[in-house]
């Protein structure tokens, strides 16, 4: 009976004339959550010299939200089967619109951290709902890698359009005004997502869990909490009890799964070694960028002097080879195979970070500019191409779990990526040797030695902002190789793990 009926199915989904607009109301959702990331690394400066956080409540600033995040983002799309992705996708984003003012009118360190949080749960609901949605839109395997193929690529001219729109709204107002521009994208998803997605669903979707949801935030933020304190202040009990009591907790998660009958997250799909390379290679190829995208922006207007505006068009070649990219990468590993384009994408990412290893405070645009343009080529091939695979791996009424693990592997990246690239960065930073009189916040953060050289005399203020700099471009330039070093390890991994994987014809 199911080999009779699929052609028909088929050919019924091709002859739908909303499923590309019903894509649209998709990608606005991503916009929102890509839009919002970039921003935060551009307002970094002036939020620290607005609420002068400490060098960890800044480090807790950038990566609270990819803790949230990826602690909660299996059990929301497990949440999508059964109670439908549509919905789900709708109320989180009125919630991250409706939460995005309260990041903008944060008034202290601890509430904009806490508004961070309460935005990742707000957004962990959205990623997993789109790619959800697109596998039960699109049941044609090729429309369906160019539709993902175009998610991603909107993903990354988020990460374009970001930068200029927010570099622009702070050289003309405060630095909160940069997160309200989520309110227009959220007004407009609602209102038309309300009209034109279908909603889908589990047919036999089981109970929502509680203690499996719990587990599962208990276990990430537990093991990643853990992880950032031992980068950033060495062994210590705490992060020894935290982590092992993630640990636990994620242990214990695995273990009720596989009794469960409807368990939140069918951890047997890691037995695909397809779905397991594809996920290890977002999760380590997102960990090896992320020090550099969050510190790159401070590079850029605090070390070479750029306004806001200018350092964020200075980003975009990252997501112009991104978006490139990102629309035939389903059309190369097809024709090459899935592991040449993920390896090589992987490989090409690594080699420009390796080239950022020379940076210095003169660094001309055209190294720094190309090399963003490799980035974004290599990143483009390779997300879409895993994405494809991840979803192609599993049934339709599992597309939201599977889905909420991709995203979990990039959260998950990007949280430890800022930990531990971070603190590389802020390690060698703090240890950089100022003038007599150097207050002790300069230390803390490069925006804070900024600050603190305003109030010092001429000759004692350049030479702190000297040191400063130098000190935060050898951090940096540190951590690009570490990145490096993780990119092309993945690339070799990938090469053996996704050996023999195709794309559905």
């Amino acid at each position: 009976m199911t080999s009779t009926l699929q052609p028909a199915l088929v050919t019924e989904v091709h002859k739908r004339p909303d499923r590309w607009l019903a894509l649209c109301v998709l990608v606005l959702a991503v916009l929102l959550v890509a839009v919002d990331a970039t921003v935060l690394g551009l307002a970094t400066p002036y939020i620290s010299e607005d609420l002068k956080p400490s060098g960890t409540q800044l480090l807790w600033i950038g990566d609270v939200y990819s803790f949230v995040i990826a602690g909660l983002l299996v059990s929301m799309g497990s949440l999508g089967d059964r109670i439908g992705r549509k919905k789900l996708l709708l109320v989180g984003a009125t919630a991250f619109g409706l939460i995005s003012v309260l990041n903008a009118y944060a008034t202290t360190p601890e509430t904009m951290i806490l508004a961070r949080a309460l935005l990742g749960v707000a957004g962990a609901t959205l990623m997993p709902a789109t790619l959800a949605l697109i596998r039960n839109i699109f049941h044609d395997p090729r429309e369906r890698s160019l539709a993902i193929g175009i998610w991603g690529a909107t993903a990354s001219a988020g990460t374009a359009v970001g930068p200029v729109v927010g570099g622009f709204l702070l050289e003309h107002f405060w630095w909160g005004s940069v997160f309200l521009i989520n309110l227009p994208v959220m007004v407009v998803l609602v209102l038309v997502g309300g009209r034109l997605l279908p909603e889908s669903k589990s047919p036999n979707p089981g109970p929502w869990d509680l203690i499996s949801v719990t587990l599962s935030l208990v276990g990430v933020i537990g093991v990643v909490y853990a992880v950032k304190e031992l980068a950033a202040h060495g062994p210590s009990g705490e992060a020894l009890v935290t982590g092992l009591l993630g640990a636990a907790a994620l242990f214990w998660f695995v273990r009720r799964q596989l009794t469960l009958p409807s368990p939140l997250l069918d951890v047997r799909l890691f037995r695909n070694r397809g779905f397991s390379g594809a996920v290890l290679a977002d999760l380590f190829t997102v960990l090896g960028l992320s020090g550099l995208v969050f510190f790159l922006s401070q590079y850029l207007q605090l070390v070479q002097g750029r306004g806001p505006f200018e350092a964020g068009l200075a980003e975009i070649p990252a997501a112009v080879g991104a978006v490139a990219t990102g629309l035939v990468a389903g059309r190369f590993a097809r024709r090459f195979s899935v592991r040449t384009v993920v390896s090589g994408g992987l490989a090409a990412v690594g080699l420009a970070l390796g080239t950022l290893t020379l940076l210095d405070r003169s660094t001309g645009y055209p190294l720094l500019g190309a090399a963003l343009l490799v980035v974004g080529v290599g990143a483009g091939f390779s997300f879409t191409v895993t994405a494809d695979v991840i979803l192609s791996a599993v049934p339709k009424d599992q597309a939201g779990a599977a889905s909420a693990v991709s995203e979990t592997a990039y959260e998950l990246g990007a949280a430890l990526g800022i930990a531990l690239l971070g603190s590389v960065v802020t390690g060698v930073y703090a240890g950089f040797t100022g003038p007599a009189g150097t207050p002790a916040e300069a230390h803390d953060s490069l925006g804070g030695a900024v600050e603190a050289a305003g109030s010092l005399p001429e000759h004692t203020s350049e030479a702190l902002l000297s040191a400063a700099r130098e000190s935060f471009v050898d951090g940096l330039a540190l951590a690009s190789g570490a990145g490096a070093a993780v990119l092309l390890a993945t690339a070799v991994a990938a090469w053996f793990l996704l050996r023999g994987q195709k794309l559905e014809a």
